[in-house]
């Protein structure tokens, strides 16, 4: 009990803490990793240092606890608790390093009353009730946090020139320009988003992404309380600088793209050779292929229809990875099903599919090789039967 009170004690004390004229506030971004997909975007923390008063502390939106109860389940919903943590830069410089990450700091042009107010509204963000808050991929996270901090310290004396202007990209685009060396989760994270991602972004909505927010800082300015008009950014250092690697490659045999035309070579080729040699269908292989497709189609779904956040709504991928055919495939497959069952499902399935290649927008070559091999398969399951035609090829 007494360790407890004297942390609150300490903390109060921290909180009504006054800072002196040699006080500096500064933005600090941490480049993107290649560690693990949580670190590819990189990272911005608010410092504050004050050699009067021996301060030094950064302050970050970036925790969360890998040990939560239903961590997974948190995950996915967009529901797991971000928390606003504190610490000195050198507790954690290390491990920038060690990963090879840039460490750059702005020092903020910021009036004593300005780092003042900063500084009480982060403190009063850390009390123990405050500290939580729902992360949101796009519109609230470690980036867009403290950028409503300053904004909101500075008040209408911030100017940011590029706030309204159009960026010419939208959400999915941004995030895309981190992903190139990592094809796998690009794959899974634009299958994972809908159409809100594709959204276009002013200067804005754009500093939802560290190295956005440095660049924007960068040519904002404030204006004095005489009115003199200064930049928001009153000198930058390099912390630490990366050293210049080569990344390793994704195989070019485990590509996405290279993966997906090999499986739909496969395919056509197994297609063919049954219909041609064999005359037949194979209603096996369907209720596998369109299983699986189904199985991803309800695992999307279910990501559209538990995340607050929207991201995943309006997902056009789920035209063609359609999760009602898990179990309507053995339905259409099954050995009852009539040449005519087979077509109608096969017909609408082929426009579905159709549609899905027109509305994606997954990078690369997936959302165009996959579903045509889906639709090698509705083509040869499309088998009229009227009188004086021939006799259709059987579905084992």
């Amino acid at each position: 009990m007494l360790i407890v009170s004297a942390s609150f004690f300490v903390h109060h004390l921290s909180f009504a803490q006054t800072l002196s004229p040699a006080a500096r506030v500064s933005l600090i971004t941490y480049g993107p990793g290649a560690d693990d997909i949580s670190s590819v975007f990189g990272h911005t923390e608010i410092r504050f240092t004050d050699p009067m008063l021996g301060l030094d502390k950064d302050y970050s939106f970036g925790g969360f606890d890998y040990r939560a109860d239903y961590f997974i389940i948190k995950f996915l919903r967009g529901t797991l608790p971000y928390n606003l943590t504190v610490h000195n830069i050198y507790q954690v410089l290390y491990y920038y390093q060690q990963t090879n990450r840039s460490v750059r700091e702005q020092v903020l042009n910021l009036s004593p009353t300005q780092r003042q107010r900063l500084l009480t509204a982060l403190e009063e963000n850390y009390l123990p009730q405050n500290r939580e808050y729902r992360y949101k991929f796009y519109y609230d996270n470690c980036s867009t946090r403290p950028r409503d901090m300053i904004v909101q310290a500075c008040g209408d004396s911030l100017t940011i020139p590029s706030r309204s202007r159009m960026t010419g990209k939208s959400y999915r685009d941004l995030m895309n320009d981190y992903l190139g060396e990592m094809p796998w989760y690009q794959l899974g994270m634009n299958l994972a988003i809908g159409h809100p991602s594709d959204e276009q972004t002013d200067g804005w909505r754009a500093m939802y992404l560290p190295e956005q927010l440095f660049d924007q800082f960068a040519h904002s300015t404030l204006r004095q309380a005489n009115g003199q008009i200064v930049p928001l950014v009153s000198g930058t250092q390099t912390i630490f600088e990366p050293q210049h690697t080569f990344r390793q490659q994704v195989s070019i045999l485990f590509d996405p793209d290279v993966v997906f035309a090999i499986l739909g070579v496969l395919v056509a080729l197994f297609t063919i050779r049954r219909y041609k040699v064999a005359g037949k269908v194979d209603g096996w292989f369907d209720r596998l292929l369109f299983g699986i497709v189904g199985f991803l189609g309800w695992f999307l779904l279910v990501l559209w229809l538990i995340r607050d956040d929207g991201v995943t709504g309006w997902n056009p991928t789920l035209l063609y990875l359609m999760p009602f055919h898990l179990p309507l495939i053995f339905w259409a497959t099954s050995s009852t099903a009539t040449a005519r069952r087979r077509t109608i499902y096969f017909s609408l399935t082929a426009l579905l599919i159709l549609l899905g290649i027109l509305f994606s927008k997954i990078p690369g070559g997936f959302d165009v090789l996959f579903p045509l091999t889906l639709l090698v398969r509705c083509i040869v399951n499309m088998q009229p039967v009227r009188q004086a035609y021939r006799t259709p090829a059987r579905i084992d």
